[in-house]
């Protein structure tokens, strides 16, 4: 679930569905409810409006209902701003782990990038060569670097007529259009993050 979802039937609603949605998986035997962009709904109530104190108010309430049911049910809920949830939130009680999910390590890049390049027409590539350049790519970065190796496959074989095999030199090439989404200060950033709010 987004919490724009939580909007179609209006602002003023937001609470309302997503007391219902908890109300329906309570009825349920086995569920996994996904939140993502957590922070939209579980954000820091000093400051906050009306609606956005009611929905984590409401949010608040909800856990406790879940937790108390003899069921299993998952709840999992993703930000990028931990920083930013309501300090009941974090506190233990709520959540039993708050895991860190940081930037990808060497092999996990390369299974990404292998994953896309089996479905990829392509000549000899040096995986490692390529992912070693990858280091601060997020798996959309190296989903969109795919999308522009593909298109330019696709312009040079529509232009000369033939068929047209990706090659290391092509990703090599490619790469320096696509920026990575992560930097070193995002990365100095999570780590300070997972020192403190980290609990499995």
């Amino acid at each position: 679930m987004r919490p724009s979802d939580l909007l179609t039937e209006g602002e003023d609603r937001m609470g309302h569905k997503l007391k219902s949605l908890f109300k329906k998986t309570r009825n349920m035997e086995e569920a996994v409810i996904f939140i993502d962009e957590f922070e939209e709904i579980g954000g820091k109530r000093d400051n906050a409006s009306r609606t956005d104190k009611s929905i984590t108010n409401e949010f608040l309430k909800q856990v406790p209902l879940i937790r108390r049911e003899k069921r299993n049910n998952l709840l999992v809920c993703a930000t990028n701003y931990i920083r930013e949830l309501d300090a009941a939130l974090i506190r233990p009680g709520r959540f039993d782990c708050i895991i860190p999910v940081g930037d990808l390590e060497h092999n996990s890049r390369s299974l990404i990038f292998r994953h896309f390049l089996a479905c990829t027409n392509h000549d000899e590539v040096d995986v490692d060569k390529i992912v070693a350049e990858l280091s601060l790519f997020t798996p959309a970065d190296i989903e969109y670097l795919f999308h522009k190796v593909r298109q330019y496959a696709f312009e040079k074989e529509y232009r000369e007529g033939q068929n047209f095999e990706i090659t290391t030199e092509t990703f090599k090439k490619i790469i320096v259009e696509c920026q990575p989404s992560l930097t070193t200060e995002n990365i100095r950033e999570l780590e300070k993050d997972s020192e403190i709010f980290t609990r499995y």
